[in-house]
């Protein structure tokens, strides 16, 4: 009974994080439970600050009662030593200051897009070429998935990230990053940054699109 608890638990915190704010009986569908069963598990993961819930109006009918996770959850998901990241980039500015920092950047992403190459098959077509992207992106802890829309544009979705401390102390990181996407991708594609968790989403999401921009 307690590893199911526990699973269950996990279930709704990843399904929080991927899928944004659900009510209980959204949850409990989704995993076969009862509905006071969910809400057990959202009312101890309340105590435990991991979980809020809210009032929604909708336009018809009660409003909706929607939990999401907390700031304080992020701990409950990778962080990639972010903490030591975050005070070795302090201590790179200090020493080498902001250009010797920016150089180090553009040799970072130099090399992470080599080797993301190396994985992203060529020739192929552009979803083959973003689905691999996101499954190297879900292997380092992002949370990573794909989604298109009847357009033609596939996006990039990235559920957490867990090098968020170091990002909010050295922003360039998350502009290294958006040019490792498009090199890793290719010429003839355009990536744009539509969702961003340092801008307050509760993800972040590309845009991506054959040709480039003129």
């Amino acid at each position: 009974m307690a590893i199911a608890r526990i699973r269950t638990r996990r279930a709704i915190l990843d399904l929080l994080k991927r899928e944004g704010a659900r009510d209980s009986d959204s949850l409990a569908h989704r995993f076969g439970l009862t509905p006071m069963a969910v809400r057990l598990q959202l009312e101890r993961l309340k105590r435990e600050k991991l979980v809020v819930g809210k009032a929604v109006r909708r336009p018809r009918g009660r409003p909706a009662f929607l939990w999401r996770l907390t700031r304080k959850a992020d701990a409950v998901f990778p962080d990639a030593h972010a903490e030591l990241t975050a005070g070795l980039i302090g201590a790179i500015r200090k020493a080498f200051g902001k250009k010797g920092l920016s150089r180090l950047l553009k040799l970072r992403s130099r090399a992470q897009a080599a080797t993301y190459k190396t994985h992203i098959p060529s020739p192929a077509s552009l979803r083959a070429r973003v689905t691999a992207l996101a499954r190297l992106r879900a292997r380092e802890g992002y949370m990573a998935e794909v989604k298109s829309d009847k357009k033609g544009a596939f996006f990039l979705i990235e559920n957490h990230c867990p090098i968020c401390v170091a990002a909010t102390a050295c922003q360039g990181l998350c502009q290294a990053e958006l040019a490792v996407f498009r090199k890793s991708l290719g010429p003839a594609v355009t990536v744009e940054r539509t969702e961003h968790i340092l801008a307050g989403a509760r993800r972040c999401a590309y845009r991506i699109v054959p040709g480039t921009k003129r």
